[in-house]
């Protein structure tokens, strides 16, 4: 069983695995060492793989290493795609991993994916596995945040159900500039992939995942697993190279 880790800023994903199935996940927003030794017991756990934004508590990765097939994902990680990132050291390990993912989801095709979180990123990799890049703009609540804070007189609004296109006072109209502008980047986005790519997957994942594809007029999957698939796949792997 392969235990999975997707540790950020305000929570951590974990996935256990059966081979390449995703068998338990769950969301700590905090943890201790005592909590994932319990929980390794538990699944019966021979191989963990993380991805980290914030670095790894000594005892932790000590455990990890000392204990089983471990993999702290970084630059130099063996992946079972071609990236041609020009700063791998400054690549978002999340966009990596979920393109990883979106490969292991859809071999042989074009895939986009859009992780709409508090940036939305845009990351294509073909169907031969060649990752080049993409895009990273900022997300929804960034948007709003950023006319009020960058403005004298605009206020901080909330985002809201968006009844109209114009917006007839002041609110409704950062709200639908601020909802209604990412989503037709991201429209637009989607649209020039297919124009360079011709058919292509489009991918959603991330916190706003779900509000895209309810507005987006075009094939969408959403996939809330998809860093954890990737990291997944990416310690199956290594572990194949191995042995």
């Amino acid at each position: 069983m392969n235990l999975i880790l997707d540790i950020g800023n305000t929570r951590t994903k974990i996935g256990v695995f059966r081979g390449h199935r995703l068998v338990k996940k769950m969301v700590w927003d905090q943890w201790t060492l005592r909590q994932v030794k319990e929980l390794i017991e538990q699944k019966k756990i021979s191989r963990v793989a993380l991805s980290t934004v914030s670095g790894l508590k000594k005892p932790v990765d000590n455990f990890f290493k000392k204990h089983f097939y471990y993999i702290n994902l970084n630059a130099n990680t063996a992946l079972p795609i071609q990236n041609h990132y020009k700063t791998p050291q400054t690549l978002g390990k999340d966009r990596l991993a979920a393109v990883v993912g979106a490969f292991a989801k859809y071999p042989g095709q074009h895939n986009l994916v859009i992780d709409a979180g508090t940036c939305i990123k845009y990351d294509l990799i073909t169907a031969a596995g060649d990752y080049y890049g993409g895009s990273i703009s900022p997300g929804i609540e960034m948007r709003l945040k950023a006319m009020h804070h960058f403005t004298a007189k605009l206020p901080l609004v909330e985002r809201g159900r968006v009844r109209n296109l114009v917006g007839n006072n002041t609110k409704t109209a950062l709200q639908t500039g601020g909802q209604l502008g990412a989503l037709a980047e991201a429209s637009g986005f989607i649209r020039w992939y297919e124009e360079k790519y011709g058919q292509i997957n489009v991918i959603l994942t991330g916190g706003d995942a779900d509000f895209f594809a309810k507005k987006l007029k075009t094939r969408i999957f959403v996939n809330h697993n998809l860093v954890l698939t990737g990291l997944n796949k990416i310690l199956n792997y290594n572990v194949e190279l191995s042995e």
